[in-house]
């Protein structure tokens, strides 16, 4: 029977892929990809040769039916993002959704993502998080760090490097300049970096060396 496999896919080291995610990619009989370009570096290096459709956040409402009836038709797809798992602040949601309404199987497999790793390495408590995504970058932003400002749980946030700085800033104007907190940089790839230390200094240090790359923000919560 087909279905819809959502399948996380390494978030920099090609090797961080499981053996199941490739033998799933190789049987299937379609590839949905956030970017065909970026999967083909993927593919090409696993030598799998399934045929490959863009599906991204500009296409997803277009294009959602369209690959629903595809399954129903006996075809099973593998949805993968850039990077890490579909549906964790990349498209996914409303293609599982979708298939989830018209009584299509999901399985998801286990794998790769920024923001467990991150999380471990930043040494702060692990027990209970929340994951807040990418804060807005105009609209909304104020209100939504407001209302985390008594949140007691260690915070998760993707940040882009030309904001990280502000981003940085903001929240200590927020929740106090003191506040620990923990940037990890280019997760499993050659330049990884992970720098620990209170939002002001972290601040401070990256005014001085502009960051590049995916970063993952972690910071304590409210004791």
């Amino acid at each position: 029977m087909s279905k819809l496999f959502v399948v996380p896919t390494p978030i920099g080291n090609l090797k961080d892929i499981t053996y199941r995610a490739v033998e799933v990619l190789v049987s299937a009989g379609l590839i949905l990809a956030e970017d065909t370009r970026q999967a083909g570096k993927l593919l090409s290096h696993y030598k799998i040769n399934t045929p490959v459709l863009s599906h991204h956040m500009f296409n997803e409402h277009r294009t959602v039916e369209a690959i629903c009836a595809r399954i129903l038709s006996g075809t099973t797809i593998a949805l993968i993002s850039d990077a890490g798992t579909p549906g964790i602040s990349d498209p996914g949601f409303l293609l599982v959704r979708t298939c989830i309404e018209k009584g299509i199987e999901v399985e998801t497999l286990p794998g790769a993502s920024a923001l467990l790793p991150a999380l471990v390495n930043s040494g702060l408590p692990c027990e209970r998080f929340c994951f807040e995504g990418f804060l807005p970058p105009k609209k909304g932003r104020n209100k939504r760090i407001n209302s985390l400002a008594d949140e007691t749980r260690t915070m998760i946030f993707y940040e882009s490097p030309f904001r990280l700085v502000r981003t940085l800033e903001d929240l200590a104007a927020c929740f106090g300049a003191g506040r620990e907190a923990s940037v990890s940089r280019e997760l499993t790839k050659i330049y990884e970096v992970n720098i620990r230390g209170t939002l002001e200094t972290l601040a401070g240090h990256f005014r001085d060396h502009a960051p590049k790359g995916e970063i993952v923000l972690i910071v304590a919560g409210k004791k």
